[in-house]
């Protein structure tokens, strides 16, 4: 019996904004999408048509439960099985700082899609800075939750090294946004989003 997912079930603060700036009735692909909550929604919501893809079996179990076409396959190995231009958009949330190669995926994504949607933590948060200042060891929090020897993030990056990395791809930004764990955006935020983003979100195109 395949289970209906709503604007409701979007839990997490990325996914609601990833869902606002997906075009209705495009070709999408969610790289590490998890339980398939995503594009259970965007499929019922915005009729796009596309894929998951996951490694977890246990995720895949719930993304085929919830009616979505996953794939299983490990993205450190790129993204050859796509067609050049075979998608609109390309969505990686907070999973970039996992990958063993996150420069060669990005460019696979922009070879894939057309645009590229990603979200991560951003290490530069003032939180991370004071841990490691005062404490001089690597700091956890809610979105970095895990020790250093068993977390599964191998290259974390702030926004600013993001932006820096999309600049040398040629990569065009058309949205950038930071914000608490919550949701919430404050004025610092506002002002300064590599010190008081937690999470960060990008939207970046094909010069």
């Amino acid at each position: 019996m395949i289970k209906s997912l709503n604007q409701s079930t979007l839990t997490r603060y990325d996914h609601q904004m990833i869902s606002n700036w997906v075009r209705p009735n495009s070709r999408v692909i969610d790289l590490g999408c998890g339980n398939g909550a995503l594009m259970s929604y965007l499929q019922t919501e915005k009729s796009v048509t596309g894929y998951g893809v996951e490694l977890n079996p246990e995720m895949i179990s719930q993304c085929i439960d919830t009616g979505i076409n996953v794939i299983q396959f490990n993205l450190d190995k790129g993204l050859g099985h796509f067609d050049t231009n075979s998608f609109d958009t390309v969505i990686l949330s907070l999973t970039l700082q996992a990958m063993r190669r996150p420069r060669e995926l990005l460019k696979e994504m922009m070879r894939v899609g057309k645009e590229g949607i990603v979200t991560f933590p951003n290490f530069a948060h003032w939180r991370n800075r004071w841990q490691i200042a005062m404490t001089g060891k690597m700091p956890e929090s809610e979105q970095l939750p895990h020790k250093w020897f068993d977390t599964p993030n191998i290259h974390l990056c702030t926004i600013n090294d993001f932006h820096v990395l999309c600049h040398e791809l040629g990569f065009q930004i058309e949205s950038s946004i930071a914000v608490r764990m919550d949701g919430r955006q404050t004025l610092g935020l506002r002002a300064l989003p590599n010190l008081f983003g937690e999470i960060a979100l990008c939207r970046f195109s094909k010069p």
